[in-house]
């Protein structure tokens, strides 16, 4: 995996981050076209409301506008803005109840080009069926599954990205994991093989 998700060149996103703090809206809009995709579709999970997803999107990026000079140029931006979008959405979903159905996710989902074709085909299996049971998990549990199987991060890298102690990422990810292999055996009937991939 890239911390990047195979996006801008970190060396880019500092000389952009850079030209933010001195009000260059032009290198706020390249930093948005280069992330946009990435925090949408995060957004998108964790609310499961395309107008909120965008919305969210929206306050991330003004966010990145006030605090561009607070942050660590050097360090990868996308882990913050997923730390945002998390934060943002959290807020979002506990004011809302959620009834509309969970949005794709399928398109364009970063897959790392370092796999065999076997496990390429077994990660989109496996994509497919957590998007369809995200929606029976917590906004909370939804973003940790997201990152881990969708956008394949670390659980250090999930515990940075969303603040929180390593120890928690590991249990909702436990505690979701247990729920997609309950649903997995009563509605898929799932194979032991596709099963030991959670």
């Amino acid at each position: 995996m890239t911390e990047l998700d195979g996006h801008a060149d970190p060396n880019s996103d500092e000389i952009s981050l850079q030209r933010v703090v001195n009000g260059d809206l032009d290198a706020l809009e390249h930093l948005f076209q280069n992330y946009q995709r990435q925090v949408y579709q995060f957004a998108s999970g964790i609310t499961r409301d395309p107008q909120t997803a965008e919305e969210v999107l929206q306050d991330v990026f003004y966010r990145l506008y006030q605090h561009a000079g607070q942050l660590d140029a050097s360090m990868p931006l996308l882990p913050w803005l997923y730390r945002v979008t998390a934060n943002l959405a959290y807020n979002r979903a506990r004011q809302r109840h959620w009834t509309q159905s969970l949005q794709s996710l399928a398109e364009n989902l970063f897959v790392s080009p370092r796999r065999s074709p076997e496990q390429l085909a077994e990660q989109h299996e496996l994509q497919a069926i957590v998007r369809a049971l995200l929606g029976e998990l917590s906004p909370q549990h939804r973003a940790v599954l997201i990152l881990y199987y969708l956008h394949d991060y670390s659980i250090p890298e999930i515990a940075q990205i969303l603040d929180n102690p390593e120890g928690t990422i590991k249990s909702r990810l436990h505690h979701a994991r247990k729920i997609l292999k309950q649903r997995l055996m009563q509605r898929y009937g799932a194979t032991t093989a596709l099963l030991d991939l959670i």
